[in-house]
């Protein structure tokens, strides 16, 4: 068995503890494999729900990215564990996506919901609240409207701030590629917002 933690940085306890668990979990240790899934749920929710704005879907997408890994961990080669399981998860919301344009409903109604958001500091004042509620339907529905490789591109980068090469690891691209997706993602936001941007100015 290929020993997974030659591939970390040694000073990286974050890296040596998810390589470790990892290992665990090929080994045939479902525990350890659900200590990875603790560790990041919250954050594959987080990053999945911003491209699949239904919470139920964004979910099961995350659950079937668990899935996914679990099914596959021998496909792990090294590098980082949460690139990895973030590629997985990208991929499951990708799907989920297409799935969504196969089948057509009504356009994202969950986008009006902020329950997702973290909860406003106590002594936000109303104004800027119903301000930053408004900014973030708009940006979803703007988010919603461009291709998915642009939309995680951007997502991955502006809210979640993964680098280039990073993201490149995660969406299987090169770093040009990358950086054409959230250039071309960022023209297509700015027109279908052109008409909102008083919400984010100031």
């Amino acid at each position: 068995m290929e020993d997974l933690r030659a591939t970390s940085v040694a000073d990286d306890p974050v890296q040596r503890r998810d390589l470790i668990l990892l290992e665990r979990a090929r080994d045939g240790d479902l525990d350890a494999f659900n200590d990875l899934v603790v560790v990041y749920q919250d954050m594959l929710y987080a990053l999945v729900v911003r491209m699949v704005p239904d919470r139920d879907q964004a979910s099961d997408a995350v659950q079937e990215a668990f899935f996914n890994a679990y099914r596959n961990l021998d496909a792990f080669r090294g590098g980082s564990v949460k690139s990895w399981l973030s590629r997985i998860a990208i991929n499951a919301a990708m799907d989920t996506q297409r799935y969504r344009k196969r089948r057509p409903a009504d356009p994202y109604p969950e986008l009006d919901d902020e329950a997702w958001q973290p909860p406003a500091d106590a002594s936000a004042d109303p104004v800027t609240t119903s301000l930053m509620a408004e900014r973030h339907r708009a940006l979803n529905a703007a988010l919603a409207r461009i291709t998915d490789d642009q939309r995680a591109a951007i997502v991955l980068y502006d809210v979640e701030g993964y680098d280039y090469a990073e993201i490149a690891d995660i969406t299987g691209v090169s770093v040009g590629t990358v950086k054409s997706r959230i250039h071309r993602g960022r023209l297509a936001l700015r027109g279908l917002l052109v008409d909102r941007m008083d919400l984010f100015r100031g």
